[in-house]
This record gives C-alpha cells, sequence and structure tokens, in this order.
C-alpha cells in the first residue's frame, strides 16, 4: 500500500487531476468531502461547531451554512484554528477506517488541500503538489466558480505560498498547460506511484 498525499492552492486543479488519478485505479480519500460528512446534521462535529460559533452558522433546514461559515472563519484566523480543531481530528479517524478497508496493494490517495499548511507531508510516502501560477489560480477562481476578485485573493492569501508548498512535494504536477499534457504527465506520475507501491507491498 502507498499512502500519496495529493495537495495544491485553490484553483490550482487538484480535483481534476485526482479525478484522473482515479480513472487509472487510485483509491480516492477526499477531505474536503468527508470534512462535510463529519458535520452533517445530526453529528456529534455539527454539534461541535454550533457550541464554538453558535446557532447562527446553521442553515434553516438545521444544515451547516457553509458560505456563512467560511466567511467567519477566512477573515479571522483564530476563528480558523478552532474550526479546525474540531474538524481535523474527525476527518483524520474516518481517513483511517476507509484507508483500512482498501486492498493492501493499493494506491491510495488522500485529497489534502491544507497539506503545506497543517505540517500533514511526514503522514503520507509520497507527496504531490498540483501546481499552478498565481495569476491562473485568480484567473480559475473568478472565471469559473464566480467568486470575485478579491474573495479569490482572500482564499488564495488564507492558503500556504506557492513556494512552501513546492517545498514539501516529492512528484510536482505542472497544471498551467492543456488537458492533453496533464493527462499524459498524471500517467506518467501514477506508473511511477504503482512502481513504489509494488516496491512497497511484501511478497505472498
Amino acid at each position: 500500500m502507498l499512502k500519496v498525499g495529493l495537495t495544491g492552492g485553490i484553483g490550482a486543479g487538484k480535483s481534476e487531476v485526482s479525478r484522473l488519478l482515479v480513472k487509472h485505479g487510485a483509491v480516492l480519500i477526499d477531505a474536503d468531502k468527508i470534512a462535510r460528512e463529519v458535520v452533517e446534521p445530526g453529528t456529534p462535529g455539527l454539534a461541535a461547531v454550533v457550541e464554538a460559533f453558535g446557532e447562527d452558522v446553521l442553515a434553516p433546514d438545521g444544515s451547516l451554512d457553509r458560505p456563512k461559515l467560511g466567511s467567519i472563519v477566512f477573515a479571522d484566523a483564530e476563528r480558523r484554528a478552532v474550526l479546525n480543531s474540531i474538524v481535523h481530528p474527525l476527518v483524520g479517524a474516518r481517513s483511517r477506517e476507509l484507508e483500512e478497508a482498501a486492498a493492501q496493494e493499493s494506491v491510495i490517495v488522500h485529497d489534502v488541500p491544507l497539506l503545506a499548511e497543517n505540517g500533514l507531508a511526514p503522514l503520507y510516502d509520497v507527496v504531490v503538489v498540483v501546481d499552478a501560477a498565481p495569476e491562473t489560480q485568480l484567473d480559475r477562481l473568478v472565471r469559473l466558480r464566480g467568486m470575485t476578485e478579491e474573495e479569490a485573493r482572500a482564499r488564495m492569501a488564507a492558503q500556504a505560498t506557492r513556494e512552501k508548498r513546492l517545498a514539501t512535494a516529492d512528484i510536482v504536477i505542472d497544471n498551467d498547460v492543456p488537458l492533453e499534457t496533464l493527462e499524459r504527465r498524471v500517467r506518467e506520475v501514477w506508473a511511477e506511484l504503482v512502481r513504489r507501491a509494488q516496491e512497497r507491498t511484501p511478497l505472498e
């Protein structure tokens, strides 16, 4: 089994890379998706968030109002740390459950947006960073996600610098390229990951 930490700045195209890796056979553990699941209505996670941030962060249907909570934590590093202290342990526990359920020879790709920010690189056998120039990230966030330029810049500023993220990388995937080039690069990376997984899996 090979544990891969996949990360990249917001708008770098990490989800496209994870989609391509899954197509090749990777087992994907998506931290963002799990982070949503652990604060669904009725979960201890949601109860803890409400206790920390108040009933105002709930939508009328009792679910978490993510944009509202986002606007609170992105503007305040201390509040963001409080949220992370609630959600991260829950995400970690669920990720381990999924990992343990996978086959021994699997390549497990953990999609971890804040890997560099939270110093998580040592948890993985290999760290893959999806990289794009800041102007590319900004363009994608404004054009594809409908953010204002100010919102996009604030989200980018809340993350690690490009240099810090690249410093954690064992493998870099450049995503300032046409899709065809990206697909070819992901194919090469997949072959390398499979080779490393085989080296780690004991022979029967």
